[in-house]
């Protein structure tokens, strides 16, 4: 046998060089993480939440610390007790020769070789066990729900904090069980103690007992595995169409699970007799038995009864126990209470009647005033357009919806505010000084009132009643400097002594495009940086060193850093799962952000599970860029109401619900960090809405859990399905709305977000759902149910009907040209008293140029079989209900159209402008046709289709005599008009 290969030794220059470098990495690793740590902890200091950070920080240390000390100490623990227990002597065979160079290079180095396996061992046990210092907490300051479960007749608190605190210290004790025997059986092998290719004895009598010893350990906690898994029935997915446990289960599984644990019992107990018996056949028929007993009672057996007895009449078999998961799944996602209305019975599909119909619309002083024509989806670059101002200033991708109340009319806004935009620095603007000293903050809040716009010569666009530099209107706003909101990516320094002159740009002055007002901000917010040791401590962590060459950075300065308000939220409150949609609203006088916070638990008995990424994910968000992460819940509520103000970052947090138990848990784990509900001011909470996330998952739930028999309900008879985003042209679903509205049976309008729900896999219209915003009714939740026996369209169908309808189909090939595109907004769905659903949506058109945007050209309606579609909502309704119909409509009397200034109606007097075709009806809305007018329809049709040929190929000649032929076809169109007495 040849000798093995001497490994050359290192020099000593070489070994000072390698362990310089070591220890250079190491404290390059300490310095950072101290840094970072430190610079968390300022913040924390700063913001006023310094119990969240220590509470957090020791739970991790903690758990850390024990799990890694159990995992690694137990496991170096047992392998130093099999060298121990070697053999002092062993038999000079082969297969000894072979291990004894191994034994003789441990040997010198056993101590160092053990406690390198315990650190790492208890380095990856520790990470992984701080992760879940929310399961401890849990654990620790547990709540009641006041809910007892039906099967084992425990408090639910027991499943949602205790459960899943016993399975991770199981989970751990399998771990550390595993690790133990996997090292005693190495260790023993290479002293000697386990001989597999030796003749004779193949254990040690110390062998035998230690590994009796962890083998016993390991069927024990199997037995306390079993155990637990009698609880986890609860959250067993065997009867498929629902969550908990089914009959089977029940049945079938729940006495095998309760056997198997006095089996795995009984086998422990025959390893531990062996430390005695010395005979591992007591012990090998005892675990024999448990795998057979495993096998037959725990899996066969229910597998047999799942096939013979429950599956040839399952929706019987399992129907108490979908009684259960219906029950205890709305509770979980708090749809125990809702308001069923059965809606529109006396109409038959489209058969509407327009006499019962125009007496509902006529009588409604609250729907259709406040219906919806300004889209915050679409309205982001008019809105930059027309109040951006500079080019530092800019506003989010998705604009707001809030309601405030002006000379004692409450209405819905679209509102923004004016935040500095890191990335829209120009080139000049992006040095260290401007970007993070000069640039720090936006400046101004901007609204629109949502059911009405400004009609001019290039269409219609927002009414701008608060708004400009500095900010005016009628929403006061006192403090209007924005330091904190969505668009701020970079830090800000800020601050210099008194009597040095302001650096942060602060506004432009009126008259000059180069003169500017400065400012010094003045706000609590941020953390100091006036000594060295800070600024030193910021220029490690941003790896800038102007923390200590710029004169920028003084005894007065402060570091504003995590700007973002949800970023802000979930620092504070890292229990919480925090909704996408932060909005602004004046607050006092101040601009303030409100956010929701929600609580989630997958862990509650019979509840649906879902991935709440893909559940709130529509057409907006796209799918997978949600901002709540894709994991797994069974629970959800909107337990916290925070507020970010975005001068000074001061957040706070309310208990919005008192009574959820998983918030309580958190409120003992973290005291004085959540304020009660009673300290939100009434300005506040009249600005609350019913949060879009938490609507978004609560709709998914009830497309499949509004219905009671649970035979029906197996069946799936009678499913909803949320109906795609008919206006993006994306199989995406179509996210709910914000309006104002007023529902069946209120006595006036209120704030709600709503959705509508066809039947599923069909794009007929269900169900129409509405969740309260207002504060004497929030969360209210109403489902208007429709005849399941009628086909009321969806949105899918109205989207449909409106783009090939005559009316529209023309002005789309206009609007949709080398120079402009067309751009549907928002769907609405109003309920109209009883008579039925009518669905408003505007069209707007945009330049394609350089600094287009959206400016609002028609309105379409859809009641029944009847289309309406027109330059205002009021027109649009005389056409689908009769003249006079839209004199409850907002643009009646309010805002003036061009043709109530004295200028010509578009598309009357001057056809010979592409966008001004008029609107000839297509017969199917009710009003007059005749044969002159239906040809001069379709030379109309035939012009625009020239027209647009011309356009797209660039023949200017033929561009005007497609025009021409328009001329002709619109002139004839109106003489036949007038001699069939339709009117214009």
């Amino acid at each position: 046998m040849r000798p093995p290969v001497p490994v050359p030794t290192l020099s000593r220059r070489a070994k000072l060089v390698i362990g310089a470098i070591a220890v250079l990495l190491a404290l390059f690793t300490v310095v950072g993480t101290l840094t970072n740590v430190y610079v968390d902890y300022l913040w924390f200091d700063a913001t006023g939440f310094t119990e969240v950070f220590w509470t957090e920080l020791q739970t991790r240390v903690l758990l850390f610390a024990v799990a890694g000390v159990a995992t690694g100490g137990l496991t170096a623990l047992a392998m130093y007790l099999a060298y121990r227990f070697r053999p002092t002597f062993r038999p000079m065979s082969l297969e000894q020769q072979n291990l004894e160079r191994y034994r003789q290079s441990l040997e010198s180095r056993r101590g160092l070789v053990l406690t390198g396996i315990a650190v790492v061992l208890g380095l990856f046990a520790g990470f992984t066990a701080q992760a879940n210092w929310e399961t401890w907490l849990s654990f620790r300051n547990s709540t009641d729900f006041g809910r007892t479960d039906p099967q084992f007749g425990v408090d639910l608190s027991f499943f949602v904090f205790d459960y899943p605190f016993y399975r991770l210290l199981l989970g751990f004790g399998f771990a550390i069980a595993i690790l133990a025997l996997i090292g005693s059986l190495l260790t023993h092998y290479i002293f000697g103690g386990l001989r597999l290719q030796t003749p004779g004895q193949k254990l040690t009598g110390g062998a035998r007992v230690q590994l009796s010893v962890l083998l016993g350990v390991f069927v024990a906690l199997k037995a306390v595995a079993y155990w637990l898994d009698r609880y986890g029935l609860v959250y067993s997915d065997r009867g498929g169409v629902f969550t908990g446990a089914s009959y089977t289960d029940v049945n079938a599984l729940l006495v095998p699970k309760t056997i198997l644990v006095f089996v795995a019992a009984v086998c422990a107990l025959a390893f531990f007799a062996n430390i005695v018996v010395r005979n591992f056949l007591l012990p090998a028929a005892a675990l024999v038995l448990l795998l057979v007993s495993s096998l037959v009672i725990g899996v066969a057996y229910p597998a047999i009864v799942q096939q013979f007895v429950v599956n040839p009449s399952a929706n019987e078999k399992e129907a108490p126990y979908i009684e259960r998961a219906i029950e205890s799944t709305r509770v979980a996602y708090g749809l125990d209470d809702i308001d069923y209305v059965d809606y529109a019975q006396q109409t038959t599909g489209d058969e509407v009647d327009p006499d019962v119909a125009l007496a509902e619309l006529r009588n409604d002083t609250e729907t259709i005033p406040n219906a919806r024509l300004l889209d915050p989806n679409v309205l982001t670059d008019t809105f930059t357009a027309r109040q951006q101002i500079r080019n530092v200033y800019g506003f989010p991708e998705k604009l707001d919806i809030d309601r405030y109340t002006i000379d004692g009319e409450t209405g819905d806004y679209v509102v923004a505010v004016r935040e500095l935009d890191s990335a829209g620095l120009s080139e000049n603007q992006s040095t260290w000084i401007n970007r993070h000293t000069v640039y720090t903050h936006g400046h101004g809040f901007v609204a629109a009132p949502a059911n009405e716009v400004v009609a001019g010569s290039e269409g219609g666009e927002p009414n701008f009643t608060t708004g400009d530099l500095p900010t005016q209107g009628d929403i006061p706003v006192e403090e209007s400097r924005i330091y904190y909101g969505e668009l701020i990516q970079d830090y800000s320094v800020v601050g210099a002594p008194e009597g040095v002159a302001p650096r942060e740009f602060d506004l432009p002055e009126g008259g000059s495009e180069d003169r500017q007002i400065n400012n010094t901000y003045e706000g609590e917010g941020g953390v100091s940086v006036g000594s060295f040791f800070r600024q030193l401590t910021f220029a490690i962590y941003y790896r800038e060193r102007n923390f200590l060459l710029s004169n920028a950075v003084n005894e007065e300065s402060k570091v504003l850093y995590v700007r973002d308000p949800r970023e802000r939220v979930e620092k504070v409150a890292p229990f919480l799962e925090v909704d996408g949609d932060p909005y602004p609203a004046v607050i006092d006088g101040r601009v303030t952000w409100i956010l929701d916070g929600y609580t989630t638990s997958d862990f509650y008995p019979y509840s649906e599970q879902m991935q709440l990424g893909e559940a709130v994910a529509d057409a907006l968000t796209g799918t997978g860029t949600t901002a709540l992460p894709n994991q797994t819940v069974n629970y959800i509520r909107n337990s916290v109401k925070a507020t970010v103000d975005a001068y000074d970052g001061t957040v706070t947090l309310y208990a919005w619900d008192e009574e959820d138990p998983v918030l309580r848990t958190f409120m003992k784990a973290f005291p004085g960090v959540v304020e009660p509900k009673s300290e939100m001011g009434e300005e506040l909470i009249s600005h609350v809405r019913y949060p879009e996330d938490l609507f978004k998952v609560q709709r998914d739930i009830l497309t499949r859990y509004h219905v009671d028999d649970p035979i029906a309900f197996y069946e799936g008879s009678d499913r909803w399905q949320i109906p795609d985003d008919p206006t993006r042209n994306v199989e995406e679903n179509q996210p709910p709305y914000y309006i104002l509205a007023q529902r069946p049976g209120d006595d006036e309008a209120t704030f709600q977000l709503t959705s509508a729900l066809n039947a599923f896999q069909r794009e007929n219209l269900s169900a129409f759902i509405s969740a309260s915003s207002a504060p004497e009714t929030y969360g209210d939740l109403q489902v208007l149910q429709l005849p399941g026996n009628t086909p009321f369209r969806g949105p899918g169908q109205v989207q449909n009907a409106f783009i090939t309808n005559n009316q529209v189909r023309p002005d789309l090939t206009l609007f949709d040209s080398a120079n402009s595109d067309a751009v549907f907004g928002n769907l609405l769905t109003l309920p109209i008293g009883d008579a039925g659903l009518l669905y408003v949506e505007p069209l707007y058109v945009e330049s394609t140029g350089e600094g287009g945007f959206p400016l609002l050209q028609r309105v379409l309606v859809n009641f029944g079989d009847r289309i309406g579609y027109a330059n205002t909502l009021s027109e649009a309704l005389d056409q689908v209900f009769g003249d006079g119909a839209g004199v409850v409509a907002s643009d009646a009397d309010g805002v003036p159209t061009e043709a109530e200034e004295g200028e010509d109606t578009p598309g009357v007097e001057q056809p010979a402008d592409p966008t001004d075709v008029p609107i000839p009806p297509d017969g199917t809305d009710g009003l007059p046709a005749a044969p002159d007018m239906d040809q001069a329809v379709r030379d109309i049709n035939a012009a625009l289709e020239a027209l647009a040929g011309a356009q797209r190929s660039g023949d200017f000649a033929g561009q005007g005599e497609a025009l021409a032929d328009l001329q002709e076809a619109v002139t004839a169109y109106q003489r036949a008009q007038q001699e069939a007495g339709g009117g214009g």
